[in-house]
């Protein structure tokens, strides 16, 4: 996901040196680039950007220290870390693993939300809301149960795709994503009763108990860290006979971590012992990439779980 959020420095002649700098930098003059860098950092100490382009150049150099010394400063620079420095060092093993910047979520997506299908159909290969209305369809016919739902939660909803995978089999969907970018693009399908702006947790613990039939979460829980919270709201809304079905992006050792991609990787043990401790009955767990990035298949799964004996 191209993302270049830029907050200037508030001097011209600093701003300048860091355009020139991108320039360099785009044009694969890395070392030039991060001296540039440097110099507008020397005119603006307080340079969120630019330290936070100087790490990135680093990083690309293979100066891993000085990567981090950069991002450090562009995380001081600016404590809502809208760049997501943070981010970038737990995924370098230089800070603990943590909640991504709610800023950092709702900047990025804002950014991207005018171009998201696009970029997510044409060149991700984009498939988590096909692989779970596939998933939920199989569940369904295996419980031999009608796989339609009265009301739906789409956690992370972005522009809408889960909605309009699930639209013939839902009957109202209510919405909850981070970004202000992303609901206003929801609202323009007509698929949803409601919208909100907040993240997941806080949205749901908006609903009443026991109150939708379906929680959907296509390719939304791979920006979320600690899978607890979220579960614990997810199994006090879903009705008895309720549906939770989402997408995570998984990888072969324990626990959690932030992937190459930028976005948690969840491993498979971890998981089953989450969906467990919220008292949710596991109904699916299988490998699904749902998406492609740099040609290959991201390593994904599916996921499905409900609240009754019946749905293990």
């Amino acid at each position: 996901m191209p993302h270049r959020l830029f907050l200037s420095s508030g001097d011209l002649i600093a701003d300048r040196r860091y355009e020139f700098a991108r320039d360099l930098q785009l044009k694969g003059d890395l070392a030039a680039a991060a001296e540039v860098m440097e110099q507008a950092i020397e005119v603006a100490p307080g340079f969120a950007s630019a330290w936070f382009e100087l790490g990135t150049i680093r990083l690309a150099l293979g100066e891993t220290d000085q990567a981090i010394a950069a991002f450090q400063n562009a995380r001081a620079a600016d404590p809502d870390d809208r760049h997501g420095a943070g981010v970038r060092l737990m995924q370098l093993g230089a800070a603990p693993l943590a909640d991504m910047p709610k800023a950092y979520v709702q900047s990025l997506f804002d950014q991207y939300a005018p171009r998201f299908e696009a970029e997510l159909i044409e060149r991700l290969n984009y498939r988590a809301p096909a692989i779970l209305f596939k998933a939920v369809l199989a569940v369904r016919a295996s419980e031999r149960k009608p796989a339609y739902f009265n009301r739906a939660i789409d956690l992370g909803c972005g522009t809408g795709l889960g909605a309009a995978a699930f639209a013939k089999n839902v009957d109202s969907f209510i919405g909850i994503d981070l970004s202000a970018g992303m609901i206003a693009e929801a609202r323009a399908t007509g698929l949803y009763a409601e919208l909100e702006v907040d993240d997941m947790t806080a949205g749901l613990q908006r609903q009443p108990d026991a109150s939708a039939d379906l929680v959907l979460a296509a390719d939304a829980i791979v920006y979320v860290g600690d899978l607890a919270p979220v579960l614990r709201e997810i199994e006090r809304v879903l009705r008895p006979d309720g549906l939770l079905a989402f997408t995570v992006e998984t990888h072969d050792g324990d626990g959690v971590i932030m992937g190459k991609g930028l976005r948690y990787a969840h491993a498979a043990e971890y998981v089953r012992g989450m969906i467990a401790a919220a008292g949710l009955q596991l109904a699916h767990l299988a490998p699904a990439s749902p998406r492609t990035e740099d040609q290959v298949p991201v390593r994904g799964l599916a996921v499905l779980a409900g609240k009754l004996e019946s749905t293990r």
